[in-house]
């Protein structure tokens, strides 16, 4: 054997391995998609029943929160049609890259992204009619705190609709990927927030939404890092 097909052999795996982190980062994306909507999700998520049950209205403005590959935002765009808008809101970059692109490719002009911080939605001062996060509750940190200064960006009358993976969801209760709807109701109370509706139509996941209590005490606005006076907190 020469040296040159011997130095061949020798680069051949090397190659490859390359090759495959190559494909990797570039499709880091995709498998980050992938991942959010597994296998035959249309079917056990039932997006459609689920859109009907938030009986949204033209015009109206929602918050996809955690909105990942977009899955659920393009539905919310066109239920609120061109006159609502739909904010697709999650703390991955690549993800709201992936959606931006979608949102070019289709033509799309009622959804606007938004880079969130972890314990801040980032919602523009006009506040949302529905806050909508699904599979993303037991992301959340701190959730009482989150939830409690979420308020401030529900409209009169806005509402806040949990979905998320029980534990009847044994792949996700593996990896610990689930929060058991008791566990919500009572975070979200404490959070100020009253239980509107329980809907059990889904297999694997809890579906509540609540409302904000009027008689629950408005968490006092904390004072800005960069030195300008505190925002005061929306009125609803």
């Amino acid at each position: 054997m020469d040296f040159s097909s011997q130095h061949r052999k020798l680069r051949s795996p090397r190659l490859c391995l390359f090759g495959l982190a190559l494909l990797f980062l570039a499709g880091c994306a995709f498998l980050k998609q992938w991942a959010y909507e597994g296998f035959n999700r249309d079917h056990w998520q039932q997006p459609q029943k689920v859109i009907e049950t938030l009986a949204l209205r033209p015009g109206d403005h929602v918050a996809d929160l955690g909105s990942g590959s977009g899955y659920f935002t393009f539905r919310l765009a066109e239920a609120v049609g061109p006159k609502g808008k739909v904010y697709a809101v999650d703390i991955d970059r690549e993800m709201n890259d992936l959606v931006a692109k979608a949102i070019k490719e289709k033509n799309i002009g009622n959804v606007e992204l938004i880079l969130a911080r972890p314990d801040d939605p980032m919602l523009p001062p006009i506040g949302v009619d529905l806050v909508l996060t699904v599979n993303t509750y037991h992301h959340l940190e701190n959730r009482v705190s989150y939830f409690q200064r979420l308020r401030k960006y529900l409209r009169p009358g806005g509402r806040i609709a949990v979905i998320d993976f029980d534990r009847r969801a044994w792949f996700a209760g593996l990896w610990r990927h689930y929060t058991p709807a008791e566990f919500i109701k009572r975070e979200m109370e404490q959070a100020g927030y009253g239980l509107q509706g329980e809907l059990t139509f889904l297999d694997r996941q809890s579906f509540l939404i609540f409302t904000p209590n009027p008689q629950a005490a408005r968490p006092a606005p904390s004072s800005p890092t960069d030195g300008s006076a505190p925002r005061a907190a929306r009125q609803n």
